[in-house]
């Protein structure tokens, strides 16, 4: 009985998450093929009506079809079975299809391959057989689609490996409880929500938990969802197959099923329509994405990570963020702090690219001059790391001797307004509002306190002024 049960484990253990359909008219045939493919596979469905076939290739992820030549009484000329591999391959060409039949036509089995069967059996076959040969054809097919997963991989890794991507260093006390916090939530697959400014250094943190999580050696992509078009959000975020749409010339995988196993950025969370927002929440809630152009689902496994420098509290608060989607996202909150509030960080950044730079540009023996750090550690830095990193730049290529000077650098002001007599009521307001705004920094919730008035009244005449 311990024998017999160690087999039993063994076998199990040794089944495969493939899914098989197995399609004959003769029920024998389908019995005898279910218990012998089930050792091997963990899913085996059988089917004696072959109109039923694309019910289960739309529905089901099928890998392999062992689709019968003959199904009419006293027919034995392979035509329906060829009439079904068409329909199968139209429908997805990805799917596996060997044909099986009890006539060894050898015409037949020529034709069927050149219309893309991948394999032909002959019946009766051995139960060994049969499994060694679907086997193979379903490693093949798994080969073949880990291919096609790499290929689509390194199409959107391409474009990162330009970019050049600093660690975060910090001697500012404000930087140790983020710290702190990366090191206990890489560990985990806890969604993290990154808070802060444009230029802080949201994805830089996010890169960190993914380079110190045990997802480190699967794909980091990142996704501005800023710059993603409502047409285009879900064929980029689930993929798309030929035909979905005009320019759908070939399938596509898309950036959940490509970051699969690894960990996935969604950068400026915060600027998603309600629309898209609710799609995105499915998508997390169920682990599965439907490719545009298909009603198959799909599951994914990815570590996601979200960042904004929105306060997408207050957007919940004015229901312009879902509530739901924000309790997804935010298992774990990350509040960057600001360039300005980094004390020692100025100085410590400027150093680091300046001796970049100047490697880029060739000017060795460049230095920053005291009055040049003095200044540097004056400016409250608006644009952040992003902002101090462009200004080195400039200054390490203006630069004339050795030494960049406080007038090398090129800060950025707030635009003056023209001070000229107003006296349209509704241009003055306008005009109370554009700078309360850029005061502000564009934060709409402190420019609406700035002005004496509630969000949602500032929101109607930005509208009214179309600012």
């Amino acid at each position: 009985m311990t024998q017999y049960l160690h087999l039993v484990k063994i076998i199990y253990m040794s089944k495969v998450k493939g899914k098989i359909l197995v399609v004959d008219d003769d029920k024998d045939v389908l019995t005898t093929a279910r218990i012998a493919l089930k050792q091997k596979f963990s899913q085996v469905i059988t089917e004696t009506n072959p109109e039923n076939i694309l019910n289960y290739v739309k529905n089901e992820e099928v890998d392999v079809v062992i689709l019968d030549m003959n199904f009419k009484p006293g027919v034995t000329d392979g035509s329906e079975g060829l009439f079904w591999l068409k329909k199968i391959l139209e429908f997805d060409p990805g799917i596996s299809v060997v044909m099986n039949t009890a006539y060894g036509d050898i015409r037949i089995a020529v034709e069927a391959m050149k219309l893309g069967a991948v394999e032909f059996i002959v019946k009766p076959w051995e139960s060994e057989k049969l499994i060694a040969t679907i086997s193979n054809v379903y490693n093949l097919n798994k080969s073949r689609k880990e291919i096609t997963k790499l290929k689509n991989t390194q199409n959107v890794l391409s474009d990162e490996i330009e970019k050049d991507y600093s660690e975060i260093i910090s001697r500012s006390k404000e930087m140790k409880p983020i710290f702190s916090i990366i090191d206990k939530v890489s560990g985990t697959d806890a969604t993290v929500l990154i808070l802060g400014e444009n230029g802080t250094g949201k994805e830089l943190i996010a890169r960190e938990i993914h380079k110190k999580s045990n997802r480190r050696n699967s794909p980091f992509i990142n996704v501005d969802l800023g710059a993603l078009s409502e047409s285009l959000f879900e064929s980029e975020l689930f993929g798309h197959t030929k035909g979905a749409f005009t320019d759908a010339k070939e399938d596509r995988l898309g950036r959940f099923e490509i970051a699969s196993g690894g960990t996935l950025f969604l950068d400026e969370i915060g600027n998603l329509p309600l629309n898209l927002q609710s799609k995105l929440l499915s998508v997390i809630q169920n682990r599965k994405i439907t490719k545009v152009g298909s009603i198959k689902s799909l599951d994914i496994d990815v570590r996601l990570l979200c960042a904004t420098n929105k306060d997408v509290y207050q957007m919940a608060e004015d229901e312009e963020f879902r509530r739901d989607l924000l309790y997804r996202i935010n298992t774990v909150e990350i509040n960057l702090p600001p360039l300005r509030k980094r004390k020692g960080d100025v100085s410590l950044l400027a150093q680091i690219f300046l001796e970049k730079f100047r490697k880029k540009y060739n000017k060795l023996n460049l230095k920053l001059s005291e009055k040049a750090i003095e200044q540097l550690e004056s400016y409250d830095w608006p644009g952040n790391i992003r902002e101090l990193h462009h200004i080195i730049e400039r200054a390490v290529i203006l630069a004339e001797d050795n030494f960049i000077r406080d007038n090398n650098f090129s800060f950025k002001r707030d635009i003056p307004f023209k001070k000229y007599e107003i006296l349209n009521v509704d241009e003055l307001e306008k005009q109370a509002i554009i700078r309360a705004i850029a005061k502000c920094k564009e934060n709409l919730t402190k420019a609406a306190d700035e002005l004496g008035m509630g969000r949602s009244t500032l929101y109607r005449k930005m509208k009214k002024y179309d600012l």
